[in-house]
């Protein structure tokens, strides 16, 4: 078997959902609606670009996200109001096709500068996509070219799950803050280079902390993680493929039975915002644990930690165990 290359069909594209977008709600204390303030408003599709405006604005920055922390991201509607405080945002970061509703309203609105970190690192095709979920076909009429091969494969959008695409997603924004907002570009720039040794020790945490394992296959609920799967040469075997919510079929679920023989699978992961009750299902049947892997859909109480590097950071801890490093 060669596990960095054998895939799941249904693994990527609407996991993107996963970026998912809610009521427009400030996430910090001091936020206002977009706008609103005298600072340069900026407006998020979801918290992993939340974090970046966040860190590298610093005090020059309102961010408000899209995202409401704790809502499953598949169900995103815009409301009227939404995509009216939009335009008045002085800027707006998202990732095309993970929220079609949201990529259109920002097209359309009359923000000043439009932020795509779909443009600012690499996207990936990591295998088969199933196109089942709402708001696909949209994605698939205005990328088809630049998304879909011959065989209907899309590019998988969890770039923020790799530390290393993260990062340099993060020198867009910066890049892109230090021209649309001249006067504070110094302090985004030495706020950049900070986030900047942040991921970068997180990358080497992770490929010296998974250097040695017992196994390199993982199993997850849903198909998040192929990016960070990639970079530190393990294998993500998803249950529910692309939606969290779906119901595997018998044959899948036998199939990942004799796979956790096969390959010393000893975890199921899940993560907190979606039903446990499938991964909790397969890890009783095949005599397996479970434990949290987040995909960083947003942050709750919840969540082990209280920011992206922490919570990546408990990630990591939960691979080495169920992994066995040394």
């Amino acid at each position: 078997m060669n596990a960095r290359r054998r895939r799941i069909s249904g693994i990527a594209v609407t996991a993107a959902t996963a970026l998912g977008l809610g009521t427009l709600s400030a996430c910090s204390s001091d936020s206002s609606a977009a706008g609103n303030t005298d600072k340069f408003d900026v407006v998020a599709s979801f918290y992993p670009l939340q974090y970046l405006a966040e860190q590298i604005g610093g005090d020059h920055v309102n961010v408000t996200t899209l995202t409401e922390p704790g809502q499953e991201p598949h169900d995103l509607e815009l409301s009227a109001r939404q995509t009216a405080e939009l335009g008045e945002a002085d800027a707006a970061l998202h990732l095309t096709s993970l929220q079609p509703a949201v990529d259109k309203a920002i097209d359309q609105s009359d923000v000043k500068t439009k932020i795509d970190a779909a443009e600012l690192t690499k996207l990936e095709d990591h295998g088969n996509v199933e196109h089942d979920h709402g708001g696909e076909e949209h994605a698939e009429e205005e990328h088809a070219e630049e998304e879909h091969s011959e065989e209907g494969h899309a590019l998988d959008p969890h770039v923020w799950l790799d530390p290393v695409k993260y990062g340099e997603i993060a020198e867009g924004v910066a890049k892109a803050f230090e021209k649309a907002d001249p006067d504070n570009a110094a302090d985004y720039r030495k706020n950049a280079d900070a986030l900047a040794k942040k991921l970068d020790g997180l990358n080497t945490a992770y490929k010296d902390g998974l250097a040695n394992t017992d196994t390199k296959v993982f199993f997850t609920n849903h198909a998040a993680f192929g990016y960070l799967a990639e970079r530190y040469g393990l294998t993500q075997e998803a249950i529910s493929g692309i939606d969290p919510e779906s119901e595997p079929s018998p044959a899948r679920i036998k199939e990942l039975q004799t796979e956790a023989k096969a390959d010393g699978v000893t975890t199921v992961f899940y993560e907190t915002l979606v039903s446990d009750k499938t991964a909790k299902t397969l890890a009783k049947d095949a005599g397996l644990k479970t434990d949290v892997l987040d995909p960083l859909e947003g942050i709750t109480d919840k969540s082990k930690g209280d920011d992206y590097v922490e919570v990546m950071e408990s990630n990591l801890k939960a691979l080495q165990t169920a992994l066995g490093a040394k």
